[in-house]
């Protein structure tokens, strides 16, 4: 496994130890490895959601899809037992 060595202002060592300190992580180590992993996850949806973006960019829906898409929309929400308030 690799070692990272970084330096970091006092400030955020104070909240990354109230972090450890509150049981949010077992250590400074572990709180900075879940923020990294964190960070990696949130990058990873993001170009996920920026390929699906650019693909319907390229190829947007037809009329014919939009219209199938809308029509079993409907046809869901007529089937759920909604409450009558």
């Amino acid at each position: 496994m690799a070692q990272l060595v970084t330096r970091v202002d006092d400030d955020l060592v104070a909240q990354l130890d109230e972090i450890v300190d509150n049981g949010e992580a077992e250590s400074r180590s572990d709180a900075v490895r879940l923020a990294l992993e964190a960070m990696i996850e949130q990058r990873r949806r993001r170009l996920i959601g920026e390929a699906i973006a650019d693909a319907y960019r390229r190829v947007p829906e037809t009329p014919e899809e939009l219209r199938w898409a809308d029509e079993s929309t409907r046809s869901m929400i007529a089937e759920e037992p909604w409450e009558q308030w």
